[in-house]
């Protein structure tokens, strides 16, 4: 990961329209927002708020019309989408509420999948370190069909971490858990937090809200401190 001086995620005055026919939407409008490294920041709004459309931006996984996405110094926003693709695969982590994981490879496949696909020469956990991270040494030959829910969640942050990532982005990570797995993957995202990285996790749970540095809200498409 890049020096603490600079911030781990940095984005600047983001809009975002959709056209349906001839209606048009604007579902990010001057959006603004800056993760420290260390810091874990809750975005917290209303369905339909602008969230999910805010997180594929700040991802580079969606474009903004209008305005900028710097991670750890390196600009991510109106780049190539393969220029966004190494990017996302040097410096960030996404933790989506799909878990981002391929069913037809059980989770050793899917924690590999994501460190091939880092290329820096600094470190990164092994697979077996990151199983051990998340609970699930024993389970790593296990495919996505016969994890339970707490399983798949904690296998898909340890594809979200693969990267060591400067910055994590997860959306409702603990939205369908227990509230003791909901502890556990919360002291994971903390951990990493601990080592340098920003967290930033849109969530509606209380529980994710009180771990959290700072919170953001979202409100049509609004970003207020």
């Amino acid at each position: 990961m890049s020096g603490w001086a600079t911030p781990a995620l940095n984005a600047r005055e983001l809009y975002r329209f959709f056209r349906t026919g001839d209606d048009e939407t604007l579902a990010l409008r001057g959006a603004s927002l800056t993760v420290a490294r260390g810091e874990t920041v809750a975005v917290v709004g209303p369905s339909g708020s602008g969230k999910s459309t805010l997180l594929a931006c700040l991802a580079g996984l969606d474009e903004p019309a209008g305005g900028s996405v710097e991670v750890a110094g390196e600009r991510i926003s109106h780049r190539p989408e393969a220029v966004r693709a190494k990017i996302r695969a040097h410096r960030i982590g996404v933790l989506l509420q799909s878990r981002n994981l391929l069913p037809h490879l059980d989770v050793r496949g899917n924690i590999r999948l994501a460190r091939r696909a880092w290329r820096h020469s600094g470190f990164r956990p092994s697979v077996d370190e990151l199983l051990d991270r998340v609970g699930l040494g024993d389970r790593g030959r296990a495919t996505p069909a016969q994890l339970s829910g707490g399983e798949l969640a904690r296998a898909g942050l340890a594809v979200a971490l693969a990267n060591n990532p400067d910055v994590l982005l997860a959306d409702e990570p603990t939205g369908e858990l227990d509230g003791y797995t909901e502890e556990q993957v919360l002291e994971l995202l903390r951990d990493h937090a601990d080592q340098g990285a920003g967290l930033l996790i849109v969530t509606h749970s209380a529980e994710v809200v009180a771990i959290a540095d700072r919170v953001v809200t979202i409100q049509d498409g609004a970003v207020a401190p």
